[in-house]
């Protein structure tokens, strides 16, 4: 896990990631951002493949994490806990989250790293929540199919522009997050 010493390096990376992607997460320009010399990251790192390692690493880790603890029952009902999770991912959205969540994605695309962390993401994600909707009563195979509409719901619902204003935009949320937990 973590030494700390990359840290800075790390959180910079991330940063640079939401803003340009991958392609712009490099030495010089981390070091720019950091106003340090790039002597430091190879004091730390061997190279940038390195440092986009632990990234990949560190979100993975911090993402499996989140939704370990986002879905921890903690004496209440299932229900109430999916409702609570598709509230904090469709109320309270993290830009910058959402901007390194589809940056990683994007470099999947083009990286089998990057796609390995996605997909231990997606699974990890999928089975915390495939487990609160059997803990509903629903069979694992059901559960299954309901955790996948759960993902393309809070993923996409986060991607589509509402035209008419964030009431409504509410609104609507509301009322599929009722078809998602009937």
């Amino acid at each position: 896990m973590s030494d700390g010493k990359g840290d800075v390096w790390v959180e910079a990376g991330f940063a640079e990631l939401a803003r340009s992607g991958v392609e712009g997460v490099r030495v010089e320009v981390l070091a720019k951002n950091l106003g340090v010399t790039k002597g430091g990251f190879y004091r730390r790192f061997a190279d940038r493949a390195a440092l986009l390692d632990l990234m990949l690493e560190r979100w993975r880790e911090g993402r499996a994490a989140s939704i370990a603890q986002q879905t921890s029952l903690d004496g209440e009902a299932p229900r109430e806990r999916l409702k609570a999770v598709i509230q904090l991912y469709s109320e309270r959205v993290n830009p910058e989250g959402m901007a390194i969540e589809l940056a990683i994605r994007q470099w999947a695309r083009s990286d089998e790293n990057a796609a390995a962390a996605v997909a231990s993401v997606d699974a990890v994600r999928l089975k915390h929540v495939a487990e609160l909707y059997r803990a509903t009563g629903l069979a694992t195979e059901e559960a299954e199919a309901q955790a996948f509409l759960f993902y393309c719901f809070i993923f996409g619902q986060s991607l589509l522009f509402v035209e008419r204003g964030p009431r409504k935009r509410s609104q609507l949320v509301a009322k599929s997050a009722e078809k998602l937990l009937d």
